[in-house]
């Protein structure tokens, strides 16, 4: 149903006054805080300054139905927006009542949709980006005819939602023993160039939460590390990245999931550090993704007794959300709540009282409700009975909408197959992910000096272990990667699984045995190392996720971290063994028991 004259004419004085505004751009945009300088001026967040007053007055235009639907970012199923043909998408639309994606974002007013693989929303950039022009078309010719925030999960490293021919970067903790704001800043403007084009203009990403437990589940290496000093700085470098490049950068998951022992998307972890650890440790990154210009933060399903004793999550919390986040941070910005489909937010309410009582707590965006009708009626009914008051949802609509405003989307929310072919996987994006890829890997170990090896002699290597899911977009198992770069370098390297490698070990220069989250106490991954050292070939482990494997495991001839296992990662590695690159990471957590903060080898100069 088309919208009506005087809301296309607001629609379009959006639009006018965001492109008059692009030009005074400044770091303090629409009602965020000012930040501090950076010192690259055009790594500042742009700043196409809202029109509040023209904002409001569109919010006052709109139905209460369509003010609800502004605060749901939600999944859709399928690679188009109107001709889904895998038969898994289409029964899942039909949960919806829908037959098309097109569909879901008309009925619900949808403010937002989020992308996934799983989902069948990311085959290719043409296609990711049609289902984008497809999606902001189904929002422009129904309801209020807001453009719709297209968001995703690609934090890179571990998780990554679009895989190649996209550019693959470093993850956060390889990026933290990198060390390198610039690099960091780098990666997340070269990642929101590539969203940018696809149309996707808000990113869950970075995570600022400080990793000081090895048994974290869940967070680990999507964390920077465990310093707040050196996280903070290489979240607010990623803030202005993925910024500059036009795409909000979310910080994530307030007020802080680093210490945890429980996975949130299947129970409710508890953080037990006291208000003065938090203030030390877990404060430090968001107050400074705040003080760069955030545009999100999002929320996590954690109880934090210190800061509020009545057991209800992070998400739900008005002590935490408000008290905290808005006042004490002076947080401005749009609040947007972990999936409300993950457990831990679900364990004490049911999925109708939980999006009321995060409105209720002062989130913004409600993400991935498991029933969209359900979740959006018990919003309706809360307004109706007085619970939420219209002005507090027009406050959210209002701060969703200047986000848009200020990413673009009033003045142009579709995409161009010019920027898509110019900007996805472009060469110089390529060479970036290479270049920081670099600086990452981390050589623990290295007593007898085996490494580098002398590549020139063609050694024979054998390359074993773990293979994990390939990442998105990876071009093989980790193994076969390694192998196949260490051979492009001068190696002659095989690939084995695990089963074979013991008795094939004999007769090769090196053994490369690769690790991924080795438990504590009796693995079969330990026994695969133990009976390698026992064959005398000399084994190289590449902890290929973790940098805590190797204190769970023998001793052996060198060690190394990578923290990925994506190709970029698997490349510099090679690079490292073969000494075509020096080691330079340095280890951004400690491993308890092995190596402290810090620690990282490098190579002597080569003679001159």
């Amino acid at each position: 149903m088309p919208y009506h004259a005087s809301r296309r004419a607001l629609l379009a004085a959006a639009a006018v006054a965001a492109v008059t505004a692009a030009g005074a751009a400044s770091a303090a945009v629409g009602s965020h805080r000012a930040g501090p300088d950076d010192a690259r001026s055009s790594d500042r967040p742009p700043g196409r300054h809202p029109d509040r007053a023209r904002l409001r007055s569109l919010v006052a235009s709109m139905s209460l139905p369509e003010q609800v639907g502004q605060l749901f970012v939600s999944r859709v199923y399928g690679h188009s927006a109107t001709d889904p043909d895998e038969a898994d998408a289409r029964l899942n639309l039909a949960q919806f009542g829908v037959r098309t994606a097109a569909e879901v974002v008309a009925r619900h007013h949808l403010g937002g949709v989020v992308y996934f693989a799983w989902a069948h929303n990311t085959r290719s950039p043409g296609q990711i980006a049609a289902l984008s022009d497809g999606l902001q078309r189904a929002a422009a010719g129904s309801g209020a005819g807001i453009p719709l925030l297209l968001s995703v999960d690609q934090e890179h490293g571990a998780v990554a939602r679009i895989g190649r021919p996209a550019t693959l970067l470093p993850g956060a903790m390889a990026l933290g023993a990198g060390g390198s704001t610039a690099d960091a800043r780098r990666a997340a403007r070269v990642a929101g160039t590539e969203l940018a084009a696809l149309g996707v203009r808000q990113d869950y990403a970075p995570v600022a939460d400080v990793n000081v437990n090895p048994a974290n589940p869940v967070i680990g290496v999507r964390s920077f590390g465990s310093d707040p000093r050196a996280v903070s700085a290489l979240a607010a470098a990623q803030v202005r990245g993925y910024q500059a490049a036009g795409v909000a950068a979310t910080a994530k998951h307030f007020p802080g999931h680093g210490d945890t022992e429980t996975d949130s998307h299947v129970g409710l972890p508890v953080m037990r550090h006291t208000r003065a650890q938090w203030e030390e440790l877990d404060e430090p990154p968001f107050r400074a993704a705040v003080e760069a210009g955030v545009d999100a933060v999002m929320t996590a399903h954690i109880v934090f007794p210190a800061l509020d004793p009545s057991g209800d999550p992070a998400t739900l919390s008005r002590p935490i959300v408000t008290g905290i986040l808005r006042e004490r941070l002076g947080f401005r910005g749009v609040v947007v709540t972990d999936a409300l489909d993950m457990a831990g937010v679900r364990q004490k309410y049911g999925a109708d009282r939980v999006p009321v009582l995060a409105l209720l707590a002062g989130c913004d965006q409600l993400l991935n409700a498991p029933d969209l009708g359900l979740a959006q009626r018990a919003v309706l009914a809360a307004v109706e009975s007085g619970e939420l008051t219209r002005e507090r949802i027009a406050e959210s609509v209002l701060r969703i909408l200047e986000l848009k405003a200020r990413r673009g989307l009033f003045e142009d929310p579709y995409t161009s197959p010019e920027e898509v072919a110019a900007q996805v996987g472009a060469q110089a994006h390529l060479e970036a992910a290479d270049e920081i890829a670099a600086a990452t890997t981390t050589l623990l170990a290295n007593p007898r000096a085996l490494l580098p090896l002398d590549a020139s002699a063609s050694p024979r290597l054998l390359v074993t272990g773990t293979d994990p899911v390939s990442p998105t977009g990876s071009t093989g198992p980790p193994t076969t990667v390694l192998a196949r770069e260490l051979t492009a370098l001068g190696c002659r390297a095989t690939a084995l699984p695990p089963g074979r490698a013991v008795a094939a070990a004999p007769g090769h220069a090196a053994v490369l045995v690769c690790t991924y989250n080795v438990p504590e106490g009796e693995s079969p991954q330990r026994t695969l190392v133990t009976e390698l050292l026992a064959t005398g070939v000399p084994v190289v482990l590449v902890a290929l996720r973790n940098p805590y494997d190797p204190a769970r495991l023998p001793a052996c001839a060198a060690e190394l971290a990578t923290y990925t296992w994506t190709d970029v990662e698997m490349r510099a590695a090679a690079r490292v063994v073969t000494g075509a690159r020096r080691p330079a990471g340095r280890l951004p957590v400690p491993v308890p028991g092995r190596y402290p903060l810090g620690h990282g080898l490098s190579y002597p100069p080569v003679a001159r």
